[in-house]
């Protein structure tokens, strides 16, 4: 967790602001702004979340209403929708989680094939399962992956939708980590599942080496062949998330990753880092005056 910023809002609806999820300088742009935050009672803690800077808060309060209904396994929940047109939020019970970004910074670099492999394998079964049932989740990227004791969790449902209507070049736009977007999407091509398996792809490399478009030869060897097929800049040659998973996990069996709550093997550091964050939200005290009410 990281202080407020004088940007921040110090009350989101009922929910006191308490700190920021991401850091005010995150390696990588998170495609929303996302908080600590209690009810003005002391008794609810929630992550709440609210658009990027400069993003259409209609496209983006679309999308929330859209998680709201989902109860997609392995996707970050989305439990509470408020706000008004033009300040939308939405909110969901706080857990312990940790920004990919978040979980490199903690580790002092890339994580270990094995930590890459597992967390990798998790996020293909997840988007497996959600392909299947035609959705899309277009907002895969490392600031959306949200790590936690149980394992990964996705985060930011319909960032590359929420962020410019089909036919508009998505270049530059508020939310969007660029790295993570599939060359037709980028060009404002309608977003589709192998998009996501682009997205799936630049995550792993980040997780590897720390940079989403690494030079080939900064990928591990064993990771290289697929993430090169992942990251195809011809949509047709991606492989499919239960061949990502197939890959990752060769002895897991598909629909067994997000259908147990068996803990994704993370780092020690990364653990330690999950559970400083989880004391210092039980330690968080409400300020004494949040004027800003929204």
């Amino acid at each position: 967790m990281h202080g407020l910023q004088p940007a921040d809002p110090p009350r989101v609806g009922e929910y006191v602001a308490l700190a920021r999820l991401d850091a005010a300088r995150s390696p990588r742009v998170p495609p929303e702004r996302r908080y600590l935050a209690r009810g003005a009672d002391g008794e609810r803690t929630v992550l709440v979340s609210l658009p990027a800077p400069g993003a259409d808060p209609a496209r983006w309060a679309a999308e929330a209403r859209w998680a709201n209904q989902l109860n997609q396994p392995g996707f970050w929940p989305v439990a509470e929708l408020g706000g008004t047109a033009a300040f939308p939020w939405h909110a969901s019970p706080y857990q312990p989680a940790l920004p990919l970004t978040a979980a490199l910074t903690a580790h002092g670099g890339p994580l270990p094939e094995g930590a890459v492999r597992a967390v990798g394998a998790a996020l293909a079964e997840t988007l497996a399962s959600a392909h299947v049932l035609g959705i899309t989740h277009a907002g895969v990227c490392p600031a959306a992956i949200l790590l936690t004791a149980y394992g990964p969790l996705l985060a930011c449902f319909g960032t590359v939708r929420a962020a410019a209507p089909e036919g508009t070049p998505r270049v530059g736009l508020p939310g969007v980590d660029q790295e993570c977007l599939a060359p037709e999407h980028l060009a404002g091509a309608p977003v589709d599942p192998r998009g996501d398996v682009y997205a799936l792809g630049a995550v792993l490399a980040y997780a590897a080496t720390g940079h989403a478009v690494p030079e080939r030869s900064e990928i591990p060897a064993g990771l290289r062949p697929l993430v090169s097929a992942c990251l195809s800049r011809d949509p047709e040659d991606r492989p499919e998330p239960a061949h990502v998973l197939a890959e990752l996990a060769p002895d897991a069996a598909y629909g067994t990753l997000t259908a147990t709550a068996e803990p994704v093997s993370l780092p020690g550091r990364v653990v330690a880092a999950l559970a400083t964050q989880s004391a210092n939200a039980l330690a968080a005290e409400l300020p004494t005056h949040p004027t800003e009410v929204r």
